[in-house]
């Protein structure tokens, strides 16, 4: 595995890699690798020659008084795991090349950015779609994988995409979880141990709220009422949001209905905000 620090060199590397035909596939993340990370190169890895795991903690999509600073890093730990996961270049930026005095220029995704976690969060996504759109032009990729586990992120960047006519191809890749359910996440590590054991109530939520679709119940209010039941008896500090959107636009629904309903979740336990969401097939038949 070859480590590019400097974005000339990755620009170079990457326009040298485009002329011999090569097919290039960029993994973009702040390091602290899981196993979800881990399953995002490999998905790159099948469909790309070559795979470029970014590791860039991004301040730019940090609000005041998050966890910049705390964000968990171990980049030694990370190289290790991304050149055994199939990456063939690690690019490791600095901030200061990123972002050099006086950068201005920011890219913004309107209205989708401006919901759920974009209402709580509101300079987010910005932060998000501009590294992106930096990393996207640094690595001249030809396909992109993101994580599910990021839903709205993912839909955020499928919109750049579009709108911008980039000639990127989107990956969205399946939420890895741990054997009892919770999405593996970097700010897992956050979490002691009876905070650990509470988090799972957010799958189960997740899990009860997709059965009782199954069997039937049609009921946003219902849903929702039973799934804040839940995350409160796993006593969560607060529950930010329990959302049912369109998978795609993001906009919140009024009832359940075929094909799809996309619920996603943004609940705390103790100081660590974990977020969720889970895809719902709805059978046609079961709508009236």
């Amino acid at each position: 595995m070859e480590i590019v620090r400097s974005i000339a060199d990755m620009q170079t590397r990457a326009e040298g890699l485009r002329r011999e035909g090569k097919s290039i596939g960029i993994v973009p993340t702040m390091g602290f690798l899981h196993d979800g990370h881990l399953s995002l190169i490999a998905r790159a890895r099948k469909e790309t020659n070559v795979v470029v795991t970014t590791l860039f903690v991004n301040p730019a999509q940090f609000g005041l008084n998050e966890d910049l600073e705390q964000y968990p890093r171990d980049p030694v730990r990370d190289e290790k795991l991304a050149a055994e996961a199939g990456t063939d270049i690690l690019f490791m930026p600095e901030t200061r090349d990123m972002y050099p005095e006086g950068y201005r220029t920011y890219v913004v995704t309107e209205e989708l950015a401006g919901i759920l976690e974009g209402k709580i969060r509101p300079t987010h996504f910005r932060g998000v779609t501009t590294v992106v759109m930096k990393l996207f032009q640094i690595v001249k990729p030809h396909t992109a994988v993101f994580g599910q586990k990021d839903a709205q992120q993912a839909a955020i960047i499928r919109q750049m995409i579009r709108d911008l006519n980039l000639d990127v191809r989107l990956i969205v890749a399946p939420i890895v979880r741990e054997a009892d359910g919770l999405a593996m996440s970097s700010r897992n590590i956050y979490l002691n141990p009876d905070e650990r054991k509470s988090a799972v109530a957010l799958w189960k939520s997740l899990r009860f709220a997709k059965d009782a679709i199954g069997r039937g119940e049609r009921s946003i209010v219902v849903l929702r009422s039973g799934m804040e039941v839940m995350l409160q008896e796993a006593r969560a500090s607060s529950i930010d949001y329990i959302a049912f959107v369109h998978p795609n636009t993001f906009r919140e629904i009024d009832e359940i209905g075929p094909p799809e309903v996309l619920i996603a979740l943004a609940v705390r336990f103790g100081r660590t905000r974990l977020l969720d969401n889970a895809i719902v097939s709805v059978p046609a038949e079961a709508t009236s």
